[in-house]
């Protein structure tokens, strides 16, 4: 039997809530699947301030480089919020973690179930048949990054501030390399989303996805489109998208926007992958939920653990290869929406169940 090693950080709010289930969801998937777990708790985040006086403590970090993932749960709240931005839980924590194992590429499922296509803004007919669009983004090169960046002062009294977009063609091949991968496991539909037609380091993009894409699988389907329109297509039918391929700032924009179509942040999951290859051959991974920490209903036992358990999922998939047991513990929470039980973010006004029946739900569903 194969043994996988991650912390877990459940982190603020409803963190230790959502992660308790996802850890039963993972030990009921090995016996299933033929792997153990094991993990390691450790505080991050608000409770990092509280226990060790940082939202990152050295003794979490250490935790993390001896181990193959990251399970993430959430950070922040109101508790710190009046302390100075670079001190807060949201930034402290996960910015040097992405430094510290090279975090580059975000994957973003978006997923709609059927069951739940009132909770969309779209139209009925766009939404009833569910939505399952992957977006990749690219996490830490583009506008954010790039140097010079600076305002100042002109002669006239006019300010004037500069944000420099910067790409290299490693970055986009790297990058690249995580969507065809991606792709592989889906649809083998790659649409890479730019601004070619204004943007240099577009130009640079499209092509090097080009190259990139015919060298490491011809057999994936390529497509380009602007971001503008991607944007509208994405509202307009998103189901004609498999895998998008994104560049930093136009991903922080379509993932938000994917989101949001998909109706509930208690339902997705993210991912960020690292440069580097963990024991087993995999990418080095962070896996949380895309919502927050629900300071509201922290502690009543009423949030929704879905998103954490579907981030676990992804954590087998790509940092275990562990394709089969990923699928497994997401058809689960799939055959739970279908069986009707909600939790409140998803009832629609009808009867919602608490944090542990739709964990115990889910946990009755893993084969």
């Amino acid at each position: 039997m194969n043994t996988i090693h991650f912390t877990n950080l459940p982190g603020d709010g409803i963190g230790t809530e959502v992660m308790s289930v996802a850890l039963k969801v993972l030990e009921k998937t090995g016996k299933a699947h033929n792997f153990s777990c094991e993990t390691t708790c450790h505080d991050v985040g608000g409770i990092g301030i509280d226990n060790h006086g940082t939202a990152l403590p050295e003794s979490t970090l250490k935790a993390c480089q001896a181990v193959d993932a990251i399970l993430f749960g959430s950070v922040g709240g109101p508790k710190w919020e009046s302390l100075p931005p670079k001190e807060q839980p949201e930034r402290a924590a996960l910015l040097p973690l992405r430094k510290a194992f090279e975090l580059f590429a975000n994957l973003r499922p978006g997923n709609l179930f059927p069951e739940l296509a009132d909770l969309s803004p779209l139209r009925s007919d766009v939404a009833s048949a569910g939505i399952d669009v992957l977006c990749v983004r690219e996490l830490t090169g583009g506008i954010y990054f790039g140097q010079p960046k600076s305002t100042r002062t002109l002669e006239d009294g006019q300010k004037e501030a500069i944000d420099t977009m910067v790409y290299r063609s490693g970055e986009v091949e790297r990058i690249t390399e995580v969507a065809v991968r991606a792709a592989a496991l889906r649809g083998k539909k790659i649409c890479s989303v730019d601004k070619a037609n204004v943007l240099e380091t577009s130009v640079l993009w499209r092509q090097t996805v080009v190259d990139c894409v015919k060298n490491l699988d011809p057999t994936i389907e390529l497509s380009h489109m602007y971001v503008d329109n991607a944007a509208m297509q994405l509202v307009r039918n998103p189901n004609q998208f498999d895998v998008l391929l994104t560049e930093n700032m136009f991903g922080d924009i379509l993932s938000d926007e994917l989101a949001v179509i998909c109706g509930s942040l208690g339902m997705l999951a993210s991912a960020s992958l690292g440069t580097g290859k963990n024991s087993t051959g995999h990418p080095y991974g962070l896996y949380e939920p895309a919502g927050g920490t629900a300071p509201d209903i922290a502690g009543q036992g009423l949030a929704n653990p879905c998103a954490q358990v579907l981030s676990a999922a992804l954590m087998l998939r790509y940092s275990f290869g562990m394709e089969n047991a990923a699928q497994a513990i997401e058809n689960a929470v799939k055959e739970t929406i279908r069986s009707g039980l909600r939790t409140g973010d998803i009832a629609q006004g009808g009867t919602a169940v608490g944090t542990e029946e739709m964990g115990n739900a889910i946990l009755s569903r893993i084969i």
